[in-house]
C-alpha cells in the first residue's frame, strides 16, 4: 500500500471507532511558548505534577523508545515536546502508534517536566487526534533546488520552515507599526476603488475587466493616487491607504503583478517634509522590528541611521555619463553619445534618456538608505515642478540595495499644467500601445482647488525584504502569482 493509503486506512478506522476526527472539539489552554515560559523554572528530572496544561499542534517528529514515545508538536507559537509512556497508561501508548502519524494535528493534555537533557516537555495522560494528515510531511523542504514548489504549496513551507513564518508574522507587525505611525501623526485611513473606470496613477499595462451589470469596461487599480488627491480636494488634510496594486506587467525578484503599497497624503508640505516623515518611518521600522538600525542582506549590511543622503539624479547622470552640463537637456547630442551604451527608443526625450541611463547604469550601485532627488519633468506627470529650473520636479526616490523602495514628489496641483502632461502621457502611451485615455474628471477636480501637497507610495514587500533580509519579493509574499499549473486530484 502507499503511504497515502495506510494513512486513509487509519482515518476510517478511526471513524469507525466513534473518533472522527474532524468531528472533535478541543480548547488549548496554553501555547509552546505559554508552557516554556512558565515553566522554565523546573530544573532537570523535575516534574510539576500538580497542574495540567493543555496545548494543540502539528505533530513533526516521532521518536519510539518502545516503553515510551516522544514526539514534538508545533503551534503558532513554536514547538513544544511531548511524552506518552506506558508506565501511565498502555492504552493511550498503543493509540497513538496505531493511529499518529508525523503531519497530524493533535489536542494533548497533561502534566510539565523537564527532561534530563534539559527540555521542558509536556507529560501525556490524554490525546485526541483533530485532523488527519493524508500525506507525509517531507523530509527535505527547506533547501529545495526547485524554489517554486516552496512557493506553491506554502503551506508545507510553513510548517517545515520556522524562518518563513518569522518572516510574515515580521510583515505583520511592519504593517501594524506603520499604520499606528501615520495615526499617531494626524493621519485616517481611507479607502478608495479597486475597480476604475480610468487606470490612473502610473504609466503601466493594467488587468482588464468587465461589469455585466453596468455594462462597463473597468480596471484593475495600478495606482490610488488621483483617487487620494480627490480626498485632499476635498478637505483631508492627511490622508493614507495601505492595499494592493495590480499592473500586468514582468515578473522578477523586485517585481510581483499583485503587490502592496502604503500611499499617503499631506497637505501643506512638500517633498522635503516627506523626506524627514520617511527617515523616521524606516529607521524606526528597523529599530522596532529587529531591534537595531543595521540591516543585513546577504553579506551586506547597511545602516538606517538618519539623516539619510541627499543626491541629484542630474548631478549623478553628469557624474557617471560624462556628458557636460550644459549638454544634458540636448536630446540629439544623448541619443548619439549614449547609443552604444544602452538601448534608446525613438520616443525617449532627454529627461528619460538620463532616468534611462540611471536606473541602468547608477541605481543598483546605491546600497546605504539614499534619496535620489529631482528628476526630469518629462519622467514625473504628476509632480511639481522645481521653481529654479521648471524642466525638473521636486519628487524623490529612496533607493536602498540598488533597489527603489520608495517615490514621492511635492503634487502638481496646476490644472493647466496637469491637462498638457496628460496629453503628452497620451502620446507616450499611444507608442507603448497603452491605454490612450485619461482621467479627466481629475482635471476638473483639480479645477476647484488642491491646497499645497506632498504624496508618497511605499512599496510594502520591498520594505519588508529590506528589514527581513529576504532576497526576492517571493520570499515575502504568502502567495506570490506563479505561472498556473494545471490542477490534478492526488491520491
Amino acid at each position: 500500500m502507499t503511504e497515502y493509503e495506510i494513512r486513509y486506512n487509519k482515518l476510517k478506522r478511526l471513524i469507525q471507532a466513534g473518533l472522527d476526527p474532524y468531528k472533535q472539539k478541543f480548547r488549548p489552554t496554553y501555547s509552546s511558548e505559554k508552557i516554556k515560559e512558565e515553566f522554565q523554572y523546573l530544573k532537570q528530572g523535575e516534574h510539576c505534577a500538580d497542574k495540567y496544561v493543555s496545548v494543540s499542534g502539528r505533530v513533526l517528529t516521532i521518536r519510539d523508545f518502545g516503553g515510551s514515545v516522544f514526539f514534538h508538536i508545533l503551534d503558532h507559537a513554536g514547538t513544544i515536546q511531548a511524552f506518552i509512556e506506558k508506565k501511565y497508561s498502555q492504552e493511550l501508548l498503543n493509540f497513538f502508534r496505531e493511529f499518529v502519524d508525523s503531519g497530524d494535528i493533535v489536542g494533548i493534555e497533561g502534566t510539565v517536566f523537564r527532561t534530563r537533557k534539559g527540555e521542558i516537555t509536556v507529560y501525556v495522560n490524554s490525546l485526541k487526534i483533530l485532523a488527519k494528515s493524508l500525506h507525509p510531511l517531507p523530509e527535505k523542504w527547506h533547501g529545495l533546488k526547485d524554489i517554486e514548489a516552496r512557493f506553491r504549496a506554502r503551506y508545507l513551507d510553513l510548517i517545515m520552515n520556522p524562518d518563513v513564518r518569522e518572516i510574515f508574522i515580521k510583515r505583520h507587525r511592519i504593517i501594524n507599526f506603520i499604520r499606528n505611525f501615520l495615526i499617531d501623526r494626524g493621519f485616517i485611513e481611507v479607502e478608495t476603488p479597486i475597480l476604475q473606470p480610468v487606470p490612473s496613477g502610473a504609466v503601466a499595462r493594467p488587468f482588464k475587466t468587465y461589469h455585466n451589470e453596468l455594462e462597463a469596461e473597468l480596471f484593475l487599480r495600478i495606482a490610488p493616487e488621483l483617487y487620494l488627491k480627490r480626498l485632499i480636494i476635498g478637505g483631508f488634510d492627511k490622508i493614507f491607504e495601505i492595499g494592493k496594486n495590480l499592473r500586468n506587467e514582468g515578473v522578477s525578484s523586485h517585481h510581483n503583478p499583485e503587490f502592496s503599497m502604503l500611499e499617503l497624503y499631506q497637505a501643506y508640505a512638500d517633498y522635503n517634509d516627506l523626506m524627514k516623515l520617511t527617515e523616521e518611518l524606516f529607521s524606526q521600522v528597523c529599530q522596532i522590528i529587529n531591534g537595531k538600525l543595521a540591516v543585513k542582506r546577504g553579506e551586506e549590511e547597511i545602516d538606517f541611521s538618519v539623516p539619510f543622503p541627499r543626491i541629484s539624479i542630474k548631478d549623478e547622470f553628469i557624474k557617471h555619463s560624462g556628458i557636460p552640463e550644459n549638454k544634458i537637456k540636448d536630446e540629439k547630442f544623448l541619443k548619439e553619445a549614449l547609443k552604444s551604451k544602452m538601448k534608446i527608443e525613438d520616443d525617449m526625450d532627454w529627461g528619460n534618456i538620463v532616468l534611462e541611463y540611471f536606473e541602468t547604469f547608477i541605481a543598483e550601485k546605491i546600497k546605504v538608505p539614499t534619496f535620489v532627488i529631482d528628476f526630469p519633468t518629462s519622467t514625473s506627470p504628476l509632480a511639481k515642478r522645481k521653481e529654479d529650473d521648471p524642466d525638473f520636479t521636486e519628487r524623490f526616490e529612496l533607493y536602498v540595495f540598488g533597489m527603489e523602495v520608495a517615490n514621492a514628489f511635492s503634487e502638481l496641483s496646476d490644472p493647466e499644467d496637469q491637462r498638457k502632461r496628460f496629453e503628452e502621457q497620451i502620446k507616450i502611451r499611444r507608442m507603448k500601445e497603452l491605454l490612450e485615455d485619461m482621467d479627466w474628471d481629475f482635471v476638473k477636480a483639480l479645477e476647484y482647488g488642491m491646497p499645497p501637497t506632498a504624496g508618497e507610495g511605499i512599496g510594502i514587500d520591498r520594505l519588508v525584504m529590506l528589514v527581513t533580509g529576504a532576497m526576492t519579493i517571493k520570499e515575502v509574499i504568502l502567495f506570490p502569482t506563479l505561472k498556473p499549473e494545471k490542477s490534478k486530484e492526488i491520491r
